[in-house]
């Protein structure tokens, strides 16, 4: 099972496509675990992910992200498939940095 972790100012805007992601992966049998958390807690929530997801608010964060988790693929989220909470998207992007 792969996690995908999002990062966001305080892990509630990213909720709702969390939610999104998880229908998208239900839909084509992937097996993920995906979760949002406040950026500020990155250091405790995203140790173990495949893939570290960054909403539009905090992709000022990547390069300190990146420091902080040089092993693991980052990226933030492209804002129109954040603000049209497009799960089917974030769970393609997500998939594409992990190389699957």
């Amino acid at each position: 099972m792969k996690k995908i972790v999002l990062l966001c100012t305080a892990g509630m805007s990213t909720s709702m496509l969390v939610t999104k992601i998880r229908e998208a992966a239900k839909a084509e049998g992937y097996d993920c675990d995906v979760n949002a958390y406040p950026v500020a807690d990155a250091s405790s929530t995203s140790n173990d992910a495949d893939a570290i997801l960054l909403g539009p608010q905090v992709r000022f964060q990547e390069k300190n992200l990146k420091q902080l988790f040089p092993d693991k693929p980052i990226e933030a989220i492209d804002m129109m498939s954040y603000g049209a909470m497009d799960g089917k998207k974030v769970l393609a992007q997500a998939k594409r940095m992990i190389g699957e």
